[in-house]
C-alpha cells in the first residue's frame, strides 16, 4: 500500500474494520476507492479495492438469494447480555459442548452433519444470561452452500465467535469466514477443554462484568446486571431506571472496586465484577 494515502482514506479504512454488516463494509470500501490516490503508484491499491468491492457485492447478492430461497429470514433475536456463536467442522463436538454450556438439547450423534439448522441455548454465568448459537458444520466454500450466506450473517451479527477446533482446523475456519467477509478475532477452544474453563474464557473475551443492585436495608437483588468492563455507577443507574441517573446523589458499594465495605462513591466510580451497589437519590 502506498504511504501517501489521505486522512480520509485512513478513516474510511478504520470504519471498514469495525463495520458489522456487509452493506456497511461495502460502503466503506467504495469510500476508500474514492479517497485512494489516483497516481500510477496507487494502481495496485485501486485494483485491489475494486476486486474487494466486487466480492462484497457478490456476498450481499448471495445472502439475499439465500434468504429469499428459504422463504423467511433466519435472523435470530438476541436474548440475554450477549450473543455468542459456536462454529467448527463436522463431528468436532459442537452439539456436545452446547448441551454442557446451556439448557439446549441438540441431537448428538457420531455421524457427520447432525446439526442442520442453528441450535440455541442460554448459558448462565452467575445469574447473567448469555445466548449461545451452534452454527451447522462449516464446509469448504461455505459461502456458496444453500444456507451458508444466511449462517454467515448470523455469525457476523454475534458479539463473539467461539471456534471449536481440532489440530489443523483453525486455518480452514478462518479462510471460510474470510470468504464470507468476516475476520476472525474470536475465541479458540478445543474439545478437551473443561466446560467451566470455557465459560470463564467466553465471559472474559466478551469483556463483561456483573454487579448487583441493593435497596437500603435489604439484601442484594437477583439476578445481577451485566455491564461492560469500565462502566460506572451512572451507567448502571441508566440501565436500572433513567430517573436514578437523573436524581442520583451518591451510591454505597460493597465489593472489589472499593477500599472498604459500604464506601460512598460518586456517579463516575468505575465498578468491578461482583460489586453490590446501593443507590441513594435526591
Amino acid at each position: 500500500m502506498p504511504t501517501n494515502v489521505t486522512y480520509e482514506y485512513e478513516e474510511a479504512e478504520k470504519r471498514f474494520v469495525t463495520a458489522q454488516s456487509l452493506p456497511e463494509k461495502l460502503k466503506c470500501l467504495q469510500e476508500m476507492l474514492t479517497k485512494a490516490p489516483s497516481h500510477k503508484g496507487a494502481e495496485n491499491l485501486r485494483n485491489e479495492l475494486k476486486q474487494r468491492i466486487k466480492r462484497y457485492k457478490d456476498l450481499i447478492s448471495k445472502e439475499k438469494q439465500s434468504k429469499k430461497g428459504s422463504g423467511k429470514s433466519l435472523a435470530i433475536k438476541k436474548e440475554g447480555a450477549a450473543q455468542v456463536v459456536l462454529i467448527g467442522k463436522t463431528n468436532v463436538g459442537r452439539s456436545t459442548l452446547l448441551s454442557k454450556l446451556t439448557n439446549a438439547k441438540p441431537i448428538i450423534a457420531d455421524y457427520p452433519f447432525t446439526t442442520k439448522m442453528p441450535e440455541i441455548g442460554i448459558m448462565d454465568y452467575y445469574g447473567v444470561r448469555i445466548q449461545v448459537i451452534e452454527i451447522p458444520a462449516m464446509v469448504e466454500h461455505f459461502t456458496n452452500t444453500e444456507k451458508g450466506p444466511t449462517f454467515l450473517s448470523i455469525i457476523r451479527e454475534a458479539d463473539l465467535i467461539v471456534a471449536l477446533v481440532k489440530k489443523g482446523n483453525l486455518d480452514f475456519l478462518k479462510k471460510e469466514l474470510l470468504e464470507g467477509g468476516i475476520v476472525f478475532e474470536g475465541l479458540v477452544i478445543s474439545p478437551e477443554d473443561d466446560v467451566e474453563k470455557v465459560k470463564e474464557l467466553i465471559w472474559k473475551k466478551l469483556g463483561l462484568i456483573y454487579v448487583f443492585t441493593k435497596t437500603p436495608g435489604k439484601e442484594k437483588d437477583w439476578p445481577p446486571v451485566a455491564l461492560t468492563l469500565g462502566n460506572t455507577v451512572k451507567d448502571l443507574a441508566f440501565i436500572v431506571h433513567k430517573d436514578f441517573a437523573r436524581k442520583l446523589k451518591y451510591a454505597r458499594i460493597w465489593g472489589k472496586s472499593v477500599k472498604f465495605p459500604a464506601m460512598t462513591v460518586g456517579p463516575h466510580h468505575v465498578l468491578a465484577s461482583g460489586d453490590i451497589v446501593e443507590f441513594h437519590i435526591k
